[in-house]
Formats: structure tokens, C-alpha cells, sequence
């Protein structure tokens, strides 16, 4: 029976010889993630069920990044329930303040996700581990509890959607740009419960940053993961990084998708997404001069170095429009290192930008940014949901990061190209 890249590593993880779509299989996993929110009540969950022990110390990565630092006792406290149960446990990837970033990207920083991986975490973005090959789902902090004390994890196997990419990018174009265009197309729901697989000579096109970022928004259509295949960029990434045996999986010629769509890469534009939904999308010139109050610049979805990159090239020189807050968040220390080794940091503090330390932050409405009643954000994160940011009344418009820092130079929402 012909298999989807996905439908090849559930089976494998299954030890079954071939998996179809509707099954529901018990897979074992390679990695069980949670976080300073959804890390505790896991923790509470597997203690209830009588867990004295993890399946395996080496495979559990606790990272505290959504209020860490933290930002109120409340969070404090989760923090230290975290800290306890990893000393209780020995746990060897707990990431504290110090040593910790924004989860979807420390973790491929760090080599604790790989090809042909089966990685759950109890956070929705867990499908960001795709762009290395792998599969990666978001779970409930319930089944992470047993994933941490059994090893394993229920599934039911995902049908697939394949997208195929041509073409070449245009400057200024990201993979933020790619997949707001691909959810402007689908809508939220148009991959629910399925398999969102990248294909085409356009991937050749895209950095592992850009294909990150893809897979990192896959949930913002509903999706189960979203997968690109690997080749010599996959590999090089990993180079260095991660230090055991790699597994590379292909889909099969004749493995049935639901549907096909086709993305042109030299068609797109720099694309945002409107309040309050990641499918109401449009192209920056199509938008009339909307004034915002605050640019965020950082996220598991594009606070990587590339991002970082890009912002600063559009900043330098230059300074934020009046009124405009600025806050960059480099997603980890390695980042956010190479930022300061590049002259980066220069770049954004003389430009009138704020730089945090790596946290989650400002995009679920947790610190460093939150709006008040009938302030606009332009924001590099994942989700503009109504109250997201702030205040129920706030408005948040989703971007890349060329387009988050023109738009703060300018005072509104514009196209790189529009800076002056």
C-alpha cells in the first residue's frame, strides 16, 4: 500500500508495516515536550494516574518560555513546579531562564529533533519539527502525561493534502508570507485532522527558517503536522547538531492525497493577515495606510536568526515611527548571541526598538506587550484571535518580519518596499 511521508513514520513508530489513513494506531515517541503553562498540568495528571517514574529522562525536554521570565507569582509558582519535577527526575533537557528560548526553536537548535522523528508536545505549534522531516503534533496535556510515563501515544493516522511549491521567491518574500497566502487560500479549517506535505522544486527556494515558519502556522489551518521532505538543507542543519542515527522517509509516487493545490512562489506578495482570523489574508497593497500602534518582531514562528536579519536590514539607518512600540525578541540566546556578534542589537536600540529576552511574550497576551483597548499591533506570531495580544477591543495584523519592521518605520501597515 503506497504511504504519505507521514503515513511512513507512524507506521514505522507503530511497528507496523503499512498504516491507512482513519487507523488508529499506538505509536512510541522520541520526544515529549511541554512547557511552563502546559507542563504542570501534565505533571499533575501523570502523578494522579500513579506515574513514579518517565520513560526515559533523555527523551522528556521541559522548557520554561511562555512567562518565564516570570512575570507574576502565579507563573512563578508553574515555573517552580517544573524545576522540581525535572530535579525529581533528572531530567536532562530542562530549560530555565539562562539557558532557555522559545520552545519550537531551541529545541532543532539544541539536535533534540531529527528526521523521521515522532516528537508530541502539549503546545499546538509542535508541528514546527516538520521542516526537518520529522512528525510532530500538538497533543493535551493529558496525553503527554502519558507519553511521559508510557513511552507512547495514540493516534489516528492523518490523510494528506500535498502542496506543491514552483517558482521562484521574490525579494522580501518569507515563509510567513507562503503559508498566510496557503491559509488565505484553504481557511482555517481546510486541512483539519490531515497532513500538510510540501513538495516541488520550489522548496529548494526556502531556507530551513522559511520552512520552519510553514510548518510552525499548519495548525493555524487545522492540520495534524505539516512535513517537507529532506534534502542537502535539511541535512546541513542538522550537521553539528544532532548526534544519532537519522532516518529519512519519502512519500510514496503513487500515495493518494485528498486534494493537490499548486503555490507559485514568483506570484506572491508580501501578504498579511487582518483581525481576527489567520485566513483573512491580504496583500500589503491592497491595504490602505492602517496606522498601528506596536511591532512585534519575535515568536516560535519567526525570531530566528534569519528574521532577525531581515528587521535589521530594513531598520538600519532608520528609526521607528512616533508612537510606535517596538519590541524584537530574539527566540533563543544562541539568537540572540548572533545578534549581538552581527551588530544587530545596534542596529534595533539605535533604530528605537526594545530587545527582550527570549519568551513567548506578547503573542498569547502573556508580557512584554500587551495592547490596550483599540490598539493595533503588527505582529510576527502565529495568531490574531480576537483578544489575543490585549484587550478584547485590540487589533492584531500577522506579518513577516520585513514587513513588521517597514511597517514600524512607517508608522503603518507597508510593503518593504515602501520605506524610504
Amino acid at each position: 500500500m503506497a504511504m504519505t511521508m507521514t503515513q511512513k513514520i507512524l507506521a514505522k513508530h507503530a511497528g507496523l508495516e503499512e498504516v491507512k489513513a482513519g487507523q488508529l494506531i499506538e505509536a512510541n515517541i522520541d520526544l515529549a515536550l511541554a512547557n511552563d503553562i502546559t507542563g504542570p498540568v501534565a505533571i499533575r495528571e501523570m502523578e494522579k494516574a500513579g506515574f513514579e517514574k518517565v520513560f526515559d529522562k533523555d527523551k522528556i525536554a521541559l522548557v520554561m518560555d511562555h512567562f518565564a521570565p516570570n512575570k507574576d507569582i502565579k507563573s512563578a509558582e508553574q515555573c517552580l513546579e517544573c524545576r522540581e519535577f525535572a530535579k525529581r527526575h533528572n531530567i536532562t533537557h530542562f530549560y530555565d531562564v539562562g539557558e532557555m528560548g522559545i520552545e519550537h526553536a531551541l529545541l532543532p537548535e539544541k539536535g533534540l529533533t531529527a528526521s523521521g522523528e515522532l516528537i508530541i508536545g502539549a503546545d499546538s505549534h509542535t508541528c514546527t519539527y516538520g521542516a526537518l522531516g520529522a512528525f510532530s503534533t500538538g497533543v493535551g496535556s493529558t496525553d503527554l502525561a502519558a507519553g511521559m510515563a508510557t513511552g507512547k501515544a495514540w493516534f489516528k493516522v492523518p490523510s494528506a493534502i500535498k502542496f506543491v511549491l514552483t517558482g521562484k521567491k521574490a525579494p522580501y518574500i518569507s515563509g510567513k508570507d507562503i503559508i498566510l497566502y496557503i491559509i488565505g487560500k484553504i481557511g482555517v479549517d481546510g486541512a483539519l485532522y490531515r497532513s500538510m506535505e510540501f513538495v516541488g522544486d520550489g522548496v529548494a527556494e526556502l531556507s530551513m527558517d522559511d520552512r520552519f515558519s510553514i510548518c510552525n502556522m499548519a495548525i493555524e489551518a487545522g492540520a495534524k503536522n505539516g512535513i517537507f521532505p529532506v534534502d542537502s538543507k535539511t541535512m546541513m542543519y542538522m550537521k553539528g547538531r544532532v548526534n544519532r542515527e537519522i532516518t529519512v522517509y519519502e512519500a510514496d509516487e503513487d500515495a493518494e492525497y485528498d486534494e493537490v493545490y499548486e503555490i507559485n512562489l514568483s506570484e506572491l506578495k508580501p501578504t498579511v493577515a487582518c483581525p481576527h482570523l489567520p485566513e483573512n489574508t491580504k496583500f500589503v497593497d491592497e491595504l490602505d495606510k492602517i496606522e498601528i500602534n506596536q511591532a512585534v518582531i519575535g515568536s516560535c514562528t519567526n525570531g530566528r536568526i534569519e528574521d532577525m536579519r531581515i528587521a535589521a536590514e530594513i531598520l538600519k539607518g532608520k528609526h521607528v515611527a512616533k508612537g510606535v512600540r517596538t519590541i524584537i525578541i530574539p527566540a533563543t540566546q544562541e539568537v540572540y548571541m548572533q545578534c549581538i556578534l552581527e551588530g544587530l542589537m545596534q542596529i534595533f536600540i539605535e533604530a528605537g526598538a526594545i530587545v527582550s529576552t527570549p519568551t513567548c511574550g506578547p503573542c498569547l497576551g502573556g508580557h512584554m506587550g500587551i495592547l490596550a483597548h483599540g490598539e493595533r499591533s503588527i505582529s510576527t506570531t502565529n495568531r490574531n484571535f480576537i483578544g489575543r495580544m490585549g484587550h478584547i477591543t485590540s487589533e492584531v495584523y500577522l506579518s513577516s518580519p520585513a514587513v513588521a519592521a517597514a511597517s514600524a518605520v512607517m508608522g503603518y501597515i507597508c510593503s518593504p518596499a515602501d520605506v524610504k
